[in-house]
């Protein structure tokens, strides 16, 4: 069975306060729960607990060291790959992030579960750009929304869209949806690397940039945007795209 309405909304208020425990380590708790709806912080714990199986304060430690662990690896690899390979001198991603006031946009969408990565490559070039191409939407701007945290959500449950701009009246062929993308402020940054490298920009954004920045997360998704003068290279798999986060102020 599905979610109802209000199951998906308790989920959805959940996750993003599970994001903002880590993105924020600073932002107590109480201001955690109460960003996400929840009228005391025992309310919210038991919540928490119950859909985590642990509290809020020892999810998010677990979660920091986690995110630590896996940052040294990486980190480890880069030097690696950069003492092998001269050419290689620089493996951080820069977004150079900027807040921006969108408008709503309405899209059409395919959706895919399954683990985020290399994948949504293929289901954009396999199962995407022939369905945009039927319904003569080829050439308008685009977005990869993320619908959860691989942090939190197993990878085979992981729901991704693949959405092109419309208009209010379309009707197409295929097993496409249709939404609006809620306007509002944002925090952008342009990436350009292949499709594996595009996990470290999320966490770049997230983990370096949010902190200090005096915004937080509210419940809207994550998305990738696409415009129409992004630049794809076939052969090297190589792409240009916005990462947006959707942000508040403190």
């Amino acid at each position: 069975m599905g979610e109802t309405l209000g199951e998906y909304l308790r989920r959805r208020r959940l996750e993003v306060a599970a994001q903002r425990l880590v993105a924020q380590p600073r932002l107590p708790v109480l201001q955690v729960a109460l960003s996400v709806g929840f009228g005391s912080a025992e309310a919210f714990a038991r919540a928490f607990k119950a859909r985590f199986g642990e509290s809020p304060s020892v999810w998010r430690s677990t979660e920091h060291r986690k995110r630590d662990q896996a940052k040294g690896k990486r980190d480890q690899a880069a030097a690696l790959r950069a003492t092998d390979d001269g050419t290689m001198k620089n493996t951080s991603i820069d977004l150079n992030v900027k807040l921006v006031d969108r408008q709503p946009v309405r899209v059409a969408y395919l959706r895919r579960v399954g683990p985020y990565g290399s994948g949504l490559s293929e289901f954009w070039i396999e199962t995407v750009a022939p369905w945009m191409a039927t319904n003569i939407l080829l050439g308008r701007a685009c977005y990869g929304i993320s619908q959860d945290d691989p942090n939190i959500t197993a990878p085979e449950k992981l729901r991704y869209d693949a959405a092109v701009e419309v208009p209010e009246d379309f009707t197409g062929t295929g097993p496409y949806m249709k939404t609006v993308i809620p306007g509002g402020k944002y925090a952008s940054g342009r990436f350009k690397g292949t499709a594996d490298q595009l996990g470290a920009a999320w966490e770049s954004i997230l983990r370096d940039w949010l902190p200090d920045s005096g915004m937080q997360l509210d419940a809207r998704p994550f998305f990738e945007y696409y415009p129409t003068d992004a630049s794809f290279d076939p052969q090297t798999g190589v792409f240009e795209c916005d990462v947006c986060i959707q942000v508040v102020a403190l």
